[in-house]
């Protein structure tokens, strides 16, 4: 199921109005997806200076484990590239997609739309259990 931006933002006002939109396990699964999507609307505006609450980097240590900013930290200097657009530009829009779960973890995709049409998938590991962010890679080959 593809939740876009605004259907997250939907389903967030509903659960807010204690309305279920869907079973509980659902709900866990659209958690993971709205964390990601907030963390990667805080990041996208952090980089384009939208943000003044923070720099790309407080908000990667609000939403990232230490671990995983660490990775990234890596990923920039080996590809001189933004390490969660992995690209040097900024994308269009996004969106998100359930990838799915287990052994306490949920897989959420998000798809970034670039220019001309093109599209990159980013894979996010989101903990059940405190919604960190703890994976962020490319899609599997």
């Amino acid at each position: 199921m593809l939740r876009t931006r605004s259907t997250v933002a939907a389903v967030s006002l509903l659960a807010l109005a204690g309305l279920s939109a869907a079973p509980a396990h659902a709900d866990q699964l659209s958690r993971g997806q709205q964390q990601v999507d907030a963390f990667f609307s805080q990041y996208l505006t952090s980089v384009t200076g939208q943000n003044q609450d923070g720099t790309p980097l407080d908000v990667r240590a609000e939403y990232l484990t230490g671990r995983l900013n660490q990775q990234l930290d890596r990923y920039q200097q080996t590809h001189h590239a933004d390490p969660v657009f992995r690209a040097q530009n900024v994308p269009d829009s996004w969106s998100t997609q359930y990838g799915g779960s287990g052994a306490g973890h949920t897989t959420v995709i998000l798809t970034e739309n670039w220019g001309g049409g093109r599209s990159t998938q980013v894979w996010y590991q989101v903990e059940l259990s405190d919604l960190a962010i703890d994976g962020l890679e490319d899609p599997p080959a």
